[in-house]
This record gives C-alpha cells, sequence and structure tokens, in this order.
C-alpha cells in the first residue's frame, strides 16, 4: 500500500517540528505561527486519513479534526490578543474555543468506549476505579482549590473549573479506552497517547498556575505532540476499523500491569491521609471519605465479577470433564456417576455396545470419515432412547445406555430399537455404510457398585461377539466361563514353558489312489492333570490373552523342522508340504514373514515345502494380515483358505487375498452321498477353483462313498479320518483307492 508508512513520516516530521519550535524566539509571533501551522496540519491531516484509509466511522475522526481546528483557532484569537491588542485577558473569547474543543474530542472518543460487542462490566469497573482514583487527586489538588479561591470573581472561577472538569472526563475516557477487553489497533493506542499527552499537558498547567508563578513553556511539547499523535493516529491504516468492532477481545484475564494500576488507584484515597495538608477542612475530607467508598464498592463489584467468572469456569470445566468431545454424549466418568446415583433409586438396565467393523472402516477410509460415522451413531442412539436414559461414549467405538427402572421386557425392547437404527445405512463423505454392534445386557442385581455393572454388561458384550451372536444377557455362567478361561490362559503360560504341547499330523491324500501328499499340522495339549485338552478350548483363550503368537511360532518351527526330518528319512515317500495354521494375531504382526523365513532357514525346508492355512475371518478386514498374506507368497510359500465359505465375502475374498488353496468346510462335504441341492455348493466350489487355477481340498472325509462323490465332480485332495486320524507319525505308504 502506497500510504502505509505516510503516518511513520508524519510523527518523524511532527516531532522535528516540535523540536524546531523551541529554537524559536520565545513568545515571539514566529513561534505562534509555527505553534499554529503544526496544530492547523493535524487537523486537516485527519481529515486526510478519512479520505485515504475510508474508516468504517468516519464520523469519530471528523469530531477529532473539528476538535483540533477549533483549538487553533483559540490559539488564534488568543494571538489576536496578545500581539495585536497587547493584552491577555483571563477569561476571553479564546477560552470558548478551547473548552469547546474538549466536548468535540469527547463525542470522537466514546464509539471507541462504548463499541463493541457484548457487556465489558470488567472493563467499566475498572475504568471506573481507575477514574476515581485520579479523579480524586485532581478534586484535592486542582479542581477543589480553584473553586474556593474567593479572591477571583465567579466567571474566572467557572473558567478555570471547566478545564479540569473537561479533563476528568477525558481522564475517565482514557481510563475506559485502557481497561476494555476489546483488542485494540495500532491507531486507537495512538488516540490514547494523543490523549493522555492532552490530559498531562492540561494538568500540568492547571497545577503550574495554582501553585507557582511560572510559564511552564516546556508543557507547549505535549501539546504539540498531542496534535501530532491525532494526525498520526488518523494516517495509520488500521484507523479503518479503529470503530466499535476493534480487532476483536482480548483473552479472559487480568494482566501484571492492569493490577498493579488498579491497586494503586483503590489505595488513593487513604493514601491522600497522609500527605501534608490534605484533610484539614471539611471538603477535603468529604472528598477522600466519598472516594474512598466508592472505591471499596467499585473494588467489591469487581471481586464479586472474578467469583462469577471462576464460578461458571468451573462449570464449564466440570462440563467438559464430564462429555465427550467428539460426539456431545456423557463420557464413562458421567455415566459411572449417573449409573451410582441410580443404583441407589432403583432396578436399572444398562446396555453395553461395540461396533463391529470399525477398525476398518478407519483403516480403508481414514479416521476423519470414522470420526463422522460416530457422531452420526450417536445421535441416532440419543434419538432412540427415552427422556430419562443417559447414553455414553465409553471410548473408541463402545457406547453405553442407561435406563433407570427398567425391566426385562424393556430391556429387550431397547436392543431391538437400537440394533434397528445402527442397521440403516450410513451416508458420511460419500460413502455408504452398513453398521452392526454386539450389545451386552444387565441390571443391578445384587450390587451397588457401578464398576461391577460395568463389568457384568463388558462380559455379556464379550460373549455375545465371541459367538457372533447380536446380544446376550449377563449370567453368573458368563463369569464361570470367564473364570476357567481365566485359569486355563494362566497354564497356558505355563504348558509354553514346560514343553506340555505336541504336534499331531493329519495327512492329505490325493484321488483315487490315496496317495498321501501332504499333512496338516495340528497342536495337542497333554495336560499332566486334566489330560488331552480340547484345541477348541485353548485356541479361543490363546487368541484372547496374546500368546497365540508365542504358541504360533513354536507350532510354525516345529512343523518346519519335522517336514525337514521326514524329507531326509522318507525322500520321495515324504510329504510334498505341510500345512500351519495361522492365527489372526500373527498376521497382524509386521514381522511375521521374516519369523516365517527365519523358521524355514533354520529347519532347511524348502518354502515350496509349506503351506500357511488362515480362515476367511482373519484376513478379512484387510490391512497389515493382507500385507502379510503377499510377503509369504513372495517367499514361495503357498497360502490355503481354511473353512472356506462359512466366512465373511469368500467369493469377494478371491480377488483381494493370494490363495492357492481352497479348503472346502466339511459342512459341505457331510450331506455330498444325498441326492438333490446338498452337492450344489459344493460342485460350485470345485467349478470356482478351477476356473481360477486354484487346488481343492475338501475336508472331513469320513466314508468311502463321499470320497467316491468328490472325485465324480472333481476332487482330487481330500483330508479326513477315512484316510487317516491326526498322528505323530503318518504312515505315508498307507494309499486309501477309490472304489473301481
Amino acid at each position: 500500500m502506497r500510504f502505509s508508512r505516510l503516518w511513520w513520516v508524519w510523527l518523524a516530521v511532527g516531532s522535528a517540528a516540535t523540536a524546531g519550535y523551541f529554537l524559536l524566539p520565545r513568545g515571539s509571533l514566529t513561534s505562534s505561527l509555527a505553534y499554529n501551522v503544526i496544530g492547523l496540519a493535524s487537523g486537516l491531516l485527519i481529515l486526510t486519513g478519512v479520505r485515504l484509509h475510508r474508516p468504517e466511522m468516519p464520523g469519530l475522526w471528523y469530531w477529532f479534526a473539528a476538535g483540533q481546528i477549533v483549538w487553533v483557532i483559540g490559539d488564534v484569537v488568543w494571538e489576536y490578543y496578545a500581539y495585536v491588542r497587547h493584552v491577555e485577558p483571563y477569561p476571553s473569547a479564546a477560552d470558548v474555543f478551547y473548552l469547546g474543543a474538549y466536548p468535540l474530542l469527547i463525542l470522537g472518543l466514546l464509539p471507541l468506549v462504548r463499541g463493541g460487542r457484548g457487556r465489558d462490566l470488567a472493563g467499566l469497573i475498572d475504568a471506573a476505579v481507575v477514574g476515581t482514583g485520579l479523579g480524586l487527586v485532581l478534586w484535592i489538588f486542582v479542581l477543589e482549590p480553584i473553586a474556593s479561591d474567593d479572591s477571583v470573581g465567579w466567571t474566572e472561577r467557572l473558567i478555570s473549573t471547566a478545564y479540569p472538569a473537561a479533563d476528568v472526563l477525558l481522564l475517565a475516557l482514557l481510563a475506559r479506552l485502557y481497561t476494555s477487553s476489546r483488542r485494540t489497533t495500532s491507531s486507537v493506542r495512538l488516540l490514547a497517547l494523543a490523549t493522555l499527552l492532552l490530559l498531562v499537558a492540561d494538568i500540568g498547567y492547571s497545577v503550574v498556575t495554582l501553585y507557582s508563578d511560572g510559564q511552564a513553556r516546556s508543557l507547549d511539547a505535549l501539546w504539540l505532540m498531542s496534535y501530532v499523535t491525532w494526525a498520526a493516529a488518523a494516517l495509520h491504516p488500521s484507523m479503518r476499523i479503529s470503530g466499535t468492532d476493534a480487532t476483536g477481545t482480548r483473552p479472559a484475564g487480568i494482566g501484571r500491569g492492569r493490577l498493579l494500576l488498579l491497586a494503586a488507584c483503590s489505595l488513593i484515597a487513604p493514601a491522600m491521609l497522609f500527605l501534608p495538608g490534605v484533610g484539614d477542612d471539611d471538603a477535603d475530607r468529604a472528598a477522600v471519605a466519598l472516594g474512598a467508598m466508592v472505591l471499596f464498592l467499585l473494588v467489591v463489584l469487581r471481586m464479586s465479577g472474578f467469583v462469577q467468572q471462576v464460578q461458571r469456569q468451573a462449570g464449564q470445566l466440570e462440563d467438559l470433564a464430564m462429555h465427550d468431545d467428539l460426539t456431545g454424549l456423557a463420557n464413562r466418568r458421567r455415566f459411572e456417576q449417573k449409573l451410582r446415583q441410580a443404583l441407589g433409586s432403583g432396578p436399572v438396565l444398562v446396555t453395553l455396545l461395540d461396533l463391529d467393523g470399525f477398525k476398518k472402516v478407519n483403516d480403508d477410509l481414514g479416521h476423519a470419515l470414522g470420526d463422522r460415522l460416530i457422531v452420526e451413531l450417536a445421535g441416532r442412539l440419543r434419538a432412540t432412547v427415552c427422556a430419562r436414559s443417559t447414553v455414553a461414549r465409553m471410548g473408541g467405538d463402545e457406547f453405553a445406555v442407561l435406563v433407570p427402572g427398567a425391566g426385562p421386557a424393556e430391556a429387550d425392547h431397547l436392543v431391538d430399537q437400537l440394533a434397528g437404527v445402527l442397521r440403516e445405512p450410513v451416508r458420511v463423505g460419500g460413502h455408504q455404510l452398513l453398521v452392526t454392534a454386539s450389545f451386552g445386557v444387565t441390571d443391578g442385581t445384587g450390587t451397588d457398585d457401578p464398576f461391577e455393572v460395568l463389568r457384568r454388561a463388558d462380559v455379556a458384550m464379550y460373549a455375545a461377539k465371541e459367538n457372533g451372536e447380536q446380544r446376550r444377557r449377563y449370567t453368573t455362567e458368563l463369569d464361570e466361563r470367564a473364570s476357567a478361561q481365566a485359569s486355563l490362559g494362566a497354564e497356558l503360560r505355563t504348558a509354553l514353558d514346560t514343553g506340555q504341547f505336541r504336534l499331531v499330523y493329519q495327512p492329505i491324500v490325493a484321488l483315487p489312489e490315496g496317495r498321501v501328499v501332504a499333512v496338516e499340522a495340528l497342536v495337542r495339549w497333554a495336560h499332566p492333570e486334566r489330560g488331552l485338552v480340547n484345541p477348541a478350548d485353548f485356541i479361543a483363550v490363546a487368541e484372547q490373552n496374546g500368546l497365540i503368537v508365542e504358541l504360533g511360532r513354536w507350532i510354525l518351527r516345529t512343523a518346519c523342522e519335522q517336514a525337514a526330518r521326514w524329507r531326509a528319512d522318507h525322500g520321495a515317500a515324504a510329504p510334498e508340504k505341510i500345512s500351519v495354521n495361522v492365527s489372526a494375531r500373527q498376521l497382524a504382526r509386521p514381522g511375521f514373514a521374516e519369523e516365517v523365513a527365519d523358521a524355514l532357514a533354520d529347519s532347511g525346508l524348502p518354502a515350496s515345502g509349506l503351506a500357511v492355512e488362515v480362515t476367511e475371518t482373519a484376513v478379512f478386514e484387510g490391512g497389515q494380515a493382507l500385507e502379510t498374506l503377499h510377503e509369504l507368497r513372495r517367499l514361495g510359500v503357498r497360502i490355503a483358505l481354511d473353512d472356506f465359505g462359512t466366512g465373511h465375502s469368500s467369493l469377494g475374498l478371491l480377488q483381494t487375498v493370494p490363495v492357492d488353496i481352497l479348503k472346502v468346510d466339511k459342512s459341505f462335504v457331510d450331506n455330498i452321498t444325498m441326492a438333490g441341492r446338498h452337492a450344489v455348493i459344493a460342485t460350485a466350489l470345485i467349478q470356482v477353483s478351477d476356473g481360477l487355477g486354484l487346488t481343492a481340498v475338501a475336508e472331513g472325509v469320513e466314508t468311502r462313498e463321499q470320497a467316491d462323490e468328490l472325485y465324480r465332480l472333481g476332487y482330487r485332495l481330500v483330508q479326513g479320518f477315512h484316510f487317516g486320524r491326526p498322528t505323530a507319525e503318518p504312515d505315508f505308504t498307507r494309499t486309501g483307492q477309490l472304489t473301481a
């Protein structure tokens, strides 16, 4: 901007002109003309600033310009008396113009001190404290001595009193300007400085004329710099926004400087009593007493404002501490508080729900869209429950609902409603998402501890999720089961450390000759007291407590070492491949592919001799699990999809998962020999495998008739009890040829 530095140039020129004024002969016409030129230039430059910057409120600047020009006219009138008529009358017509300038300046300052949005009661009180304290000083040392001087006429006393009275008004406006909570621009700060210079010069002149015979020409510097600063404020670019909206609001609080100013002003009244001569007459004592009372009341009012502000902020903090930032729902702390209150008043219903598949939304679409999904679902939950209910976000994708006084029937109805609204598609970010949830339901029977109630709901919810159910109501049997699982989990650690696990191998045979071409490694737990523990019992526990990773590593290494020994011992009769089951937790670990590579290298088994079996559920959500499979594929390891056809979106998975082998689930084999629809799926699966160039293995073959029918349908690899049960040392020479 071309004129952005003009204010600075004028400030420098005006300061130099002020300094030059004092180089001129004192009391000469030349010095008076220089004084008037600076004042007139100030008024004209204010009008120039309005023209250049087009302020939002030009009116206040016109008042300032008028005040400066009227003041200059007063100077010219006074100089007419002094240099033309050679008299210095007081009062005179010049005083009319001087006093007339004050209302114009005050009219310009008023929009600045009362502008802005909202009430600033604290700023008003602070201004009143400053104005009262300093005003009391002016009264004691200036106003009261002038008003009580009987040696002059009433006209002179009136005029002499009017000047400091106008200064008191300026002082009040200046205090308000400095204590306002609104942010001020550079232009407004220059205006405040100009007002302060004028105020100090006026008060100094009054004190000098009252208490000495000096002329105090040095005060002219303050008046002249006040002229200069008024114009600099108008020339500053920020003057365009220096009206009612002065660039926002300062942060709440009170600075150290402001606090010291308020403290000093509030102590002025009692401090005055320690000054010599003050309080010798009734007027002084009355003024000090009145000032002290006003200051005391203002300080009390200010303190009450502090207390209210602290209470309001404490309430806001408490509200923030009790609500979820993202959804605005109650958070866990608030829910526990509400639950504790409800338990003391009667029966309660608590439903804990966890969204299914939410991690996949975050991984695939991003956390920002996941947050929007959470917000949308939170709104649905809040709109579904009754008025007496509390809905809380417990963290992540977990929510809780509390209904005081609800019974079992209402619980079932509520879960149905909640499940219904969650099933409706959610459109966020251009995506249409389907969401389901697992519900755990409980009440407060037998306890008044909110943490126990939440624990029961949590146990029920995870039982529902584990079993693929929509809901589960808490029963004591769930705790017994959880306790048994916890005990079993502790014993798993001991079993790993003491070598209680062993591997058995089930043959996978080729049809029609029945030759063993591969084996599947299966883990068994020989417990010293319980005997053989069912894998269905301990594998799930190992998955939950994370020991499946360490157990899986042992299985992988042991199986690779065994396969390498068979190759060394049996040569061509040894199985071509060994299959090892891999859990979802193992696949989710970024370093799993390296573990497989190390196991192969240490055992000497080639990568082509190993197949890893994964379930559809383990790779359904993609992410790291899918990346791990690609890494294994690059190593040369074969990938088998176990229990195919029973999980999620099986055919869709074949497009993304690097699959080599489909293991058709036993449920499609059991009734394969029965006519009609029972063979349709098995037929379709072998056709899919052949079409995609995959190897199909039929699991759970228990009879020769099943094997014959599978062979007829096109299956060439089968596995089941008919061809061999899992054993530590399979017979690789045994065959199970089909009927001719």
